[in-house]
């Protein structure tokens, strides 16, 4: 109850600026004012720290250690840091973990736009069956909170400033430029898609 009070407040302080400049990738903010905003209120990580009910945003640490795993009661894994050169899904083997593996790169060049979809069905389905969920990368605060942030705009109904001041309620999180720019598009598009929902005409 705690946590969805704390989630609750971050939605209702949740407003967009109007000042305007050459950054601006959105209508909400600019890409250097979603910087400020993520330098702004939690900053420490801790190995994993629930940023939605029963989801996890973690590190490789956590992700190799079988017995926290089993400790949270981890279900899904969803790897933003996939290679080959790293334990899969066979790494959880007899764990009754669903797992899922995403190779992408940190940097703002790289595309996350095209698994946003992907990852939030993958996050929604895990966690509509009552599971738990840790999405992790390497450090834990671009790669894999990248997808959170996706996931909570998409299937959460929140704002962009609304997702990243969700997570930054839990844990200091810092997507790349190129990362955040995609999410500003993507907030642009569930915007204009849930304008032109409302002003459809409802059959009588």
């Amino acid at each position: 109850m705690a946590f969805m009070s704390r989630f609750s407040r971050s939605r209702s302080s949740s407003r967009s600026p109007s000042r305007k400049d050459s950054d601006r990738v959105s209508s909400t903010l600019s890409v250097s004012e979603l910087e400020r905003l993520l330098y702004t209120g939690k900053t420490a990580c801790n190995h994993a720290d629930e940023v939605w009910p029963r989801l996890f945003i973690g590190d490789q640490d956590i992700a190799s250690d079988r017995r926290q795993l089993t400790r949270l009661g981890i279900t899904h894994i969803l790897n933003c840091a996939q290679s080959k050169w790293r334990g899969g899904a066979e790494y959880y083997a007899g764990m009754s973990i669903t797992y899922h593996g995403i190779e992408a790169h940190d940097s703002p060049s790289f595309d996350m736009s095209v698994n946003f979809y992907p990852a939030a069905e993958f996050i929604h389905k895990a966690l509509t069956s009552g599971g738990k969920v840790l999405v992790h990368c390497t450090v834990g605060v671009s790669r894999s909170a990248t997808l959170v942030l996706a996931y909570l705009m998409i299937r959460q109904n929140l704002t962009l400033v609304e997702a990243i001041k969700t997570v930054k309620d839990h844990r200091g999180v810092t997507p790349n430029r190129g990362f955040l720019r995609q999410l500003s598009g993507l907030d642009g598009i569930l915007r204009d898609s849930r304008r032109t929902a409302a002003q459809e005409p409802t059959e009588g």
